[in-house]
């Protein structure tokens, strides 16, 4: 009878594994680069109600937020194809997929959840902000843009700082779910490595540890960035 738990095992498949470490980490912060844009351009349609656009974004935020990340990933995965298909087939193009790697179809999926989520959480520290202010920054003659850049912004950017490094966080740990769309990525790596023995138990275990402590090590660095801001924003009420 083999072992029940070979830790020996476990800690050679930590390099074959981590190897793949360099692949979660482009797609997390590729996808969080892009769903941060997203993010803000939807909280500041919505936050001034512009027409038409305004319920349209509120609409996809809901699907976004309301769907499973996995669903809406294999929807752009098999969905981009089909909708390239029969624009080829209605406009007479000549729209191909065959060229695009299945990591930006993951990219575009985590960056739509996550950018959905972002938006939610810009608009809410915006909206958390005294409306006063922004009627103070008109009455001495700013514009519309200047207030917000030279006023609401900074405040909102300090209290959205704790909940977006949150969705970061989250950001990265969807990234194993990708593995389902042919991307070879840790998790996928795990699986592989785990096939040739039948030891997923250990591999897994190691999958876990590395998440651990990429995400340990964000948290850290996202509590250093908030202290140096709140110092910042301490020194700016002195």
């Amino acid at each position: 009878m083999g072992k029940i738990f070979d830790i020996q095992f476990m800690i050679s498949t930590i390099p074959q594994i981590g190897s793949k470490l360099p692949v979660t980490l482009w797609i997390a912060f590729l996808s969080g680069f892009i769903a941060l844009i997203l993010g803000f351009i939807i909280a500041m349609i919505r936050y001034f109600n512009v027409r038409v656009l305004s319920p349209l974004c509120k609409l996809f935020v809901s699907f976004m937020r309301g769907t499973p990340a996995m669903v809406q990933l294999l929807v752009a995965y098999y969905g981009v194809p089909i909708l390239l298909r029969g624009m080829n087939e209605g406009l007479g193009t000549r729209f191909s997929v065959n060229g695009i790697p299945a990591a930006a179809f993951a990219v575009f999926a985590l960056s739509l959840n996550s950018g959905a989520f972002m938006s939610e959480t810009i608009r809410g520290a915006m909206m958390a902000i005294d409306a006063g202010q922004l009627e103070a920054c008109y009455s001495v003659n700013l514009s519309a843009g200047q207030a917000l850049r030279r006023i609401i912004l900074p405040q909102a950017f300090t209290n959205a700082l704790p909940a977006l490094g949150n969705s970061f966080i989250s950001l990265l740990k969807e990234t194993s779910l990708v593995f389902n769309i042919s991307v070879i990525e840790m998790m996928a790596q795990a699986k592989i490595t785990g096939s040739r023995s039948y030891r997923f138990f250990e591999v897994y275990i190691v999958v876990a540890l590395i998440y651990w402590a990429v995400c340990f090590l964000m948290e850290r660095v996202l509590a250093v960035v908030e202290e140096k801001v709140r110092r910042y924003e301490r020194r700016a009420v002195k």
